[in-house]
């Protein structure tokens, strides 16, 4: 959420953010709803001043005359209920007009509509060369039983899966590398709830533009599809102190999505699934932009590494303007290569926002001037399972079958080949 204070000074600036993000936002209405949510309450507030001075008048008046302010106050009182009404309704329609209004994006962001339009910056490592035609994942984790499709799909439904043997330790190795990795660099290590509430989802810019992607408990319970949105959430509400910044959090929690109007795209495998595990970065900083930018490479390069200690080729994208989130300012992809389709697939996001997320969770902290700002919010997943498992048997397959393990993952699966 943006402040409306800059969005009336700097409409222009919105406009362009709609256009360059391809967002469907009039700001137009939306100053217009501010203006008559303004205008209804300033005359509230007006209305309760005469209801506080009539109030305080009538034990001064003589009995007809106190007679005639109590009808007086009567009317007064149903008038203020009849414009308090209005008032709720103007304020509902400014607030869901807010939560619509996208972030300015980097002048660095390319133009684009889709994923199909975003610019590789940099490639690391050298594609695998087979003297065979390679393998997809589905069919070597099955050969090896390190997968069960048809029984996880039984039990859990379309996209179920039951990693095992192999397939399992190889999860948990990427899991304990990478904590590994991440706590020695300063990261405070959190294990973070799935189950969240309608307001960090909010907060985090997931709901209301994709609602749809979120599977809903109850009245007030939702599945989170990152740890981005609990952790991000978890000072809410709350006022930190300068001096105490950057908060940095290397999360895990179990991941949830619908996956909607996904049809008919990777129906098959470890690619796309609806319940995943993900070790997730995130930074809350000094509202400062430099700060922002600083520590969005930062958590880039920490991931970088880790697929570079794990061998696997991949490239680094900078995201445009139409696969930008609604908050997001700055987006940067990392795409691991996947032999068997022969292209590069995702495998992490790192995201700057600035107090985009904040100032809706109302996180704040008071500088060293004594003013209270709010912080700037930064996301990167670490490693997400099991996509990754799927690029890396296919990248490190033998010509039998075999799949070799990363040396930095092998003494925690306790093998060097998976035969």
């Amino acid at each position: 959420m943006l402040d409306i204070k800059f969005i009336r000074e700097n409409p222009d600036l919105i406009k362009e953010a709609a256009r360059k993000k391809h967002v469907d936002f009039d700001v137009n209405e939306l100053l217009s709803l501010d203006a008559r949510h303004r205008e209804i309450l300033n005359l509230v507030e007006k209305l309760r001043s005469e209801q506080n001075k009539l109030s305080e008048a009538i034990p001064t008046k003589a009995p007809a005359e106190k007679e005639k302010l109590v009808l007086e106050l009567r009317q007064l009182k149903e008038h203020i209920k009849e414009k308090e009404e209005g008032l709720r309704h103007a304020a509902a329609h400014f607030d869901e007009s807010m939560l619509r209004v996208p972030n300015i994006p980097d002048v660095a962001v390319p133009e684009g509509l889709s994923d199909a339009d975003n610019q590789e910056i940099r490639k690391w490592g050298d594609l695998p060369t087979f003297p065979f035609t390679p393998k997809d994942h589905i069919t070597l984790l099955e050969s090896k039983d390190l997968v069960d499709f048809s029984r996880g799909s039984k039990i859990s439904g379309f996209r179920g899966y039951f990693l095992k043997n192999a397939g399992a330790l190889l999860c948990f190795a990427l899991w304990q590398f990478t904590l590994e990795s991440l706590v020695k660099k300063g990261f405070t290590p959190i294990i973070a709830p799935s189950k969240v509430r309608r307001d960090p989802l909010k907060g985090c810019g997931f709901i209301p533009q994709h609602e749809e992607e979120v599977y809903k408990l109850g009245e007030d319970e939702y599945l989170s599809g990152t740890a981005e949105v609990p952790v991000t959430s978890y000072f809410m509400d709350e006022v930190l102190n300068e001096k105490d910044l950057p908060k940095k959090f290397i999360a895990f929690s179990p991941c949830f999505r619908r996956e909607a109007g996904s049809y008919g795209k990777d129906v098959k495998g470890l690619i796309r699934v609806h319940e995943f595990f993900k070790l997730e970065q995130v930074i809350l900083c000094e509202g400062n932009h430099e700060t922002s930018v600083r520590f969005h490479e930062e958590l880039t390069k920490n991931s970088e590494e880790i697929v570079q200690a794990l061998g696997l080729p991949y490239r680094v994208v900078v995201n445009c303007g139409g696969d930008l989130g609604l908050g997001q300012v700055k987006k940067y992809d990392i795409e691991v290569w996947m032999p068997s389709q022969e292209k590069y697939r995702e495998t992490h996001s790192a995201s700057y926002f600035h107090d985009f997320q904040t100032r809706r969770l109302n996180i704040r902290y008071r500088g060293h001037d004594n003013e209270l700002r709010f912080v700037h919010s930064l996301n990167n997943t670490a490693v997400a399972t099991p996509r990754l498992i799927a690029c890396l048997v296919e990248n490190y397959q033998e010509a039998d079958g075999s799949i070799r393990v990363p040396e930095v993952l092998q003494k925690y699966v306790g093998l060097s080949v998976i035969k």
